[in-house]
C-alpha cells in the first residue's frame, strides 16, 4: 500500500470523526440544557473537542504526506506525531473544563435530569464505541499515532457518556437529594479522560524525539541485511519513524581487505534489499565497518 493510500485512509477516518462528533455534540448539548443534565452538556463539550482534534489530525496527515524539499530533506513526517500530541493535550484541556464545571454544578442547586436524556446517551455510547473500533483499526493498519490518538478521543467520549448515563440513572431513581449524581459522574469521567491523555502522550513524545522503533522491525531489517553476500554482521541499526515512513541507519561489518568500490557496492545492495523488504522504509543510510581481524 502506497503512502498516498495510507493518507487517504487516515483522512477518511478523520472526516468521519468530524462529521459524527459535530452531530453528536449538538444533540448532547441541546438535550443536556433541555433535560437539566450538566453531565450531558459536559459530554457535548467533549464531543466539540473531538471535532477540533479530528481537524488537527486531518491537517497533520495532509502536511506529513508532503514530499521532501530543500528546507525539509527528511520530509514533513513529524507533522503527524505533532498532531497526535495536540490530540493528547486537548484531552487534558477537555478534562479540566469538565472538572471545573462539574464542581460548579455540584455546589449549585438544580433540578434532576429528565428521563429522555438516558435514551440520548445510549445512542451516543453505541455510535462513539463503533467509531472508536473503526478508527483504531484504521490507525493500526496505517501505523498512524495521530489517527490512533483520535480514535481514543472517541473512546473517551464513550466513557464520559457511560458515566453520565449511570449518574443520571442514579439521580432519577434516587429522586430528591440525588440531583447532582450526574455531575459527580462527569467529574469521575474527567479523571478517566486525564488518564487517557497521559497514556496517549507518552508514545507520541517517543516518536517526536526519535526514540528507537520496536525490536521486531529492527530484527527484521538485520536479518534482511545479512542476506547480502559478504555482510558479516549488522553492528548497529537505528530506525526513526517520520509520519507513515521509516528512516534506517545501519552499520554493517565486511572484510576490511575489500576495495572501496566493492564495499560501496555491498552497501548499495544492502540498502536496496532493505527498502524492497518494507514499502514503508523511505531511506536507508549504510555505514561500512571493517571486520575485527582486518582492522589496523
Amino acid at each position: 500500500m502506497s503512502t498516498q493510500k495510507l493518507l487517504k485512509k487516515g483522512i477518511k477516518a478523520a472526516l468521519a470523526g468530524i462529521f459524527t462528533s459535530l452531530i453528536l455534540a449538538s444533540v448532547k448539548i441541546i438535550s443536556g440544557i433541555v433535560g437539566n443534565s450538566y453531565a450531558l452538556v459536559a459530554d457535548g463539550i467533549e464531543s466539540i473537542s473531538d471535532v477540533f482534534t479530528s481537524f488537527v489530525v486531518l491537517t497533520g496527515l495532509k502536511y506529513a504526506a508532503k514530499p521532501a524539499d530543500e528546507n525539509h530533506p527528511y520530509g514533513h513526517g513529524k507533522a503527524e506525531p505533532l498532531a497526535a500530541a495536540v490530540v493528547a493535550i486537548s484531552l487534558f484541556l477537555a478534562a479540566f473544563i469538565i472538572i471545573y464545571q462539574s464542581i460548579h454544578e455540584i455546589i449549585t442547586p438544580h433540578h434532576a435530569p429528565e428521563k429522555f436524556t438516558l435514551v440520548v446517551l445510549l445512542l451516543v455510547i453505541f455510535i462513539k464505541e463503533f467509531l472508536f473500533r473503526k478508527i483504531i483499526k484504521i490507525g493500526s493498519t496505517i501505523e498512524s499515532t495521530a489517527v490512533k490518538n483520535d480514535a481514543w478521543h472517541h473512546r473517551s467520549d464513550a466513557i464520559t457518556s457511560s458515566a453520565a448515563f449511570i449518574g443520571i440513572l442514579i439521580a432519577i431513581i434516587g429522586g430528591e437529594g440525588y440531583e447532582s449524581a450526574d455531575d459527580f459522574a462527569a467529574l469521575f469521567a474527567s479523571l478517566i479522560i486525564l488518564y487517557n491523555g497521559f497514556r496517549l502522550l507518552k508514545p507520541t513524545l517517543y516518536e517526536l524525539t526519535d526514540a528507537n522503533i520496536s525490536d521486531e522491525l529492527i530484527n527484521e531489517i538485520k536479518k534482511t541485511a545479512l542476506k547480502v553476500d559478504q555482510v558479516i554482521e549488522v553492528e548497529k541499526c537505528f530506525v526513526r519513524k517520520m509520519g507513515f515512513e521509516y528512516y534506517v541507519d545501519a552499520h554493517i561489518v565486511v572484510n576490511g581487505n575489500l576495495t572501496v568500490s566493492k564495499g560501496h557496492l555491498i552497501a548499495h545492495n544492502v540498502k536496496d534489499i532493505i527498502m524492497l523488504s518494507n514499502y514503508k522504509i523511505r531511506e536507508v543510510l549504510i555505514h561500512i565497518e571493517p571486520s575485527e581481524e582486518t582492522r589496523i
